[in-house]
């Protein structure tokens, strides 16, 4: 029976400042690392195979602090795929290769894009745009912000990069971290728990708060 683990990154320095923050690559806050730590000590007993996050800093900043707390002794270690980090980057002892932890990063996971709300104040947009059309924007699943991503189509690159990579993973019996973002988590969740389009605009992801689904029989079912 594989794990997989779902975290939201821990809070970032703009989650702090309250502005929208996208595809904008900021880091983990002060509050945020240590939420990353206590995800960690949480999750300190799976022994994992496989890590996945997005492209972005928060999400691998999490998944990097929340493993080194584990109490399996394996290193995790970023897989470079393409360009001159993926020759270098070779490890050519056999029992090093055996402790590590492989880190997968693909954009598939990014956060939903926000267009041109990216580095504004979500307060200031509201006033701007009005509160109900900015929950909108935030809230609804087929009503994209301006030049930006709405959750359905967030949902159209995390799902079956999910069905891909993740699922085959699990099927083999290894215990897999996701570590990524509000939205892309939320679509990944609708698909696994079967949520509908209303059901899943009700969905909070709190930062630093794992989410652990056991797979079985073919079926994830949450802790």
């Amino acid at each position: 029976m594989g794990k997989l683990v779902l975290i939201r990154h821990g809070q970032s320095v703009w989650n702090l400042k309250n502005v929208f923050t996208g595809w904008v690559d900021v880091p983990l806050s002060p509050k945020g690392i240590d939420e990353a730590i206590a995800a960690g000590k949480k999750l300190e007993a799976i022994n994992f195979d496989m890590i996945f996050t997005s492209v972005q800093v928060r999400a691998l900043e999490t998944a990097m602090i929340a493993i080194v707390q584990n109490k399996q002794t394996k290193t995790p270690i970023i897989i470079h795929e393409e360009g001159q980090m993926k020759e270098w980057a070779k490890i050519y002892s056999e029992k090093m290769k055996e402790e590590s932890i492989p880190v997968y990063r693909d954009w598939h996971l990014n956060e939903r894009y926000y267009g041109e709300l990216q580095g504004l104040n979500k307060d200031d947009t509201a006033e701007k745009y009005g509160a109900e059309q900015v929950h909108i924007w935030r809230r609804s699943y087929d009503v994209p912000p301006p030049q930006g991503e709405c959750l359905g189509d967030t949902a159209k690159r995390t799902i079956p990069f999910f069905e891909k990579h993740i699922l085959s993973q699990l099927k083999k019996g290894n215990n897999i971290m996701i570590s990524a973002h509000g939205n892309s988590l939320r679509s990944i969740v609708m698909f696994i728990e079967k949520l509908s389009q209303a059901e899943v605009l009700n969905l909070e992801i709190p930062t630093g708060q794992p989410i652990i689904y056991n797979f079985a029989d073919d079926k994830l079912t949450r802790e």
